[in-house]
């Protein structure tokens, strides 16, 4: 019904598919070489998380089938400049020469060209602009290198633990902590630390790049690398990435494209042990008293008729608890928080890539914050796509109040409390800022 054909196209089906793409190169002069190969299997709804060149397991008869179909099929067309030649193949098998199929060519460079850089020591965009020229490619097929194992991160704003929601706002620390030399860590940004991403694109902001001698050394620094990088002010998926480079499935090469969805909040939900080494950094810092400047503001706990007591209270959250440093035990596996000063009483700290706000209760806005709050609000700038209620409507805690859409996402808002709808301040169509009152309900 969508191209006006009623013929019907049967196709095999494969249960456990990985995503493998050759990169060729097509010019003028008739010639057309491959770089190798990609393994884009790490993908959720479609879209690709991690890539890698080349692919895990791939034996040299099947890497020389797949090229060689792939420039097959550029030389047919008389293609010219870069281009992707995309295969499904069979996961639940070791690769064979007959367990890929054609999927489809994609006539541009891609978001994972960096990989075939890195273990080809070419630059594709130099390529294509000679191409373009009228130029030859520059190497034969012969004299293209195949030069260790490069690993690329997709680094977003987006929350995993929230159904990985796109996050716009002002980015208040961005970037890695270990030293970029285009070698072995290549940085592709497109924001940094004052930047605010908007709502209008897809989320990705950057990708992180790695090199090493072998598949085993590659992942390990790009594990590494992801828990020494910091992003804070908007939600981030490097926790997320970092969970599925460490995971058995993926050092193994046994993930494949629906590997995500299947393991669920084991992948997007953070390790408590992330979150209370962001807790006790937090206290830490609200119990420092190295400047203090009068006897009042030394924080060693002391009273008058009884031991000392040295506990900070801190949220995550709607949980807040009182906490004494010397109490709790830092797990030794977890990585190095670093810790934001956002706002008085508020920290957004990383913790192995996971993100956590922390914040010093305000008891006066905590009552407000228990009873649910009297209005809705737009969580981040977008386009308002519906409102459900409209003055005097009855709702109850939890219902669909209005619907926006924001990078490329479409967000459900709930009402906050059990209430009557008092006032509707925006319609469908409406652009919204983030933080604009969209309802109101009764005042309790």
């Amino acid at each position: 019904s969508s191209f006006g054909d009623g013929r019907v196209m049967l196709e095999k089906l494969v249960e456990q598919p990985r995503h493998i793409e050759v990169q060729v190169f097509g010019d003028a002069h008739g010639n057309v070489v491959h770089l190798y190969e990609r393994d884009c299997s790490l993908q959720r709804r479609r879209q690709k998380v991690i890539e890698e060149a080349p692919a895990p397991g791939m034996p040299d008869d099947v890497r020389a089938a797949m090229t060689d179909a792939a420039v097959k099929l550029a030389q047919a067309v008389g293609y010219q400049g870069a281009g992707t030649v995309e295969f499904i193949v069979d996961g639940s098998k070791p690769l064979g020469v007959d367990t890929f199929w054609f999927l489809e060519m994609n006539t541009r460079l891609q978001v994972e060209h960096p990989v075939t850089e890195m273990i080809t020591g070419q630059d594709l965009v130099a390529w294509q602009l000679l191409v373009a020229s009228g130029e030859e490619i520059p190497l034969a097929q012969d004299e293209i290198p195949l030069m260790g194992h490069a690993i690329e991160a997709r680094i977003c704003a987006e929350d995993p633990a929230d159904g990985f929601r796109p996050g716009a706002g002002l980015i208040l620390e961005f970037g890695l902590l270990q030293p970029i030399d285009g070698e072995t860590i290549r940085w592709d940004a497109g924001f940094e630390t004052g930047d605010r991403v908007p709502s209008n694109y897809d989320s990705m902001i950057a990708k992180l790049i790695v090199h090493g001698e072998d598949r085993d050394a590659a992942v390990d620094l790009l594990t590494e690398t992801l828990s020494h990088t910091q992003l804070s002010g908007v939600p981030a998926n490097t926790g997320f990435l970092r969970r599925c480079a460490q995971s058995d499935a993926f050092r193994d090469g046994t993930h494949h494209v629906n590997w995500i969805a299947e393991q669920g909040d084991a992948l997007t939900q953070p390790p408590a042990a992330h979150q209370h080494a962001s807790v006790l950094a937090v206290c830490d810092i609200e119990l420092d008293d190295s400047a203090a400047v009068t006897p009042w503001g030394i924080r060693d706990g002391f009273r008058a008729n009884g031991a000392p007591v040295r506990k900070a209270a801190v949220a995550v959250g709607a949980d807040v608890d009182w906490f004494d440093p010397s109490e709790h035990d830092v797990d030794p596996d977890a990585p190095l928080p670093f810790v934001t000063d956002i706002s008085p009483r508020r920290y957004a700290v990383t913790t192995g890539g996971d993100n956590v706000l922390v914040e010093v209760p305000d008891y006066d806005a905590d009552v407000e914050a228990v009873l649910g709050g009297d209005s809705v609000s737009a969580p981040m700038p977008g386009k308002l796509l519906a409102v459900h209620v409209k003055p005097g409507d009855t709702v109850t805690k939890g219902d669909p109040v209005a619907v926006m859409e924001a990078m490329k996402m479409e967000h459900t808002l709930p009402a906050p409390r059990d209430g009557v709808v008092e006032s509707v301040e925006a319609a469908a169509g409406d652009q919204v800022a983030e933080g604009d009152v969209l309802v109101h309900l009764e005042a309790e």
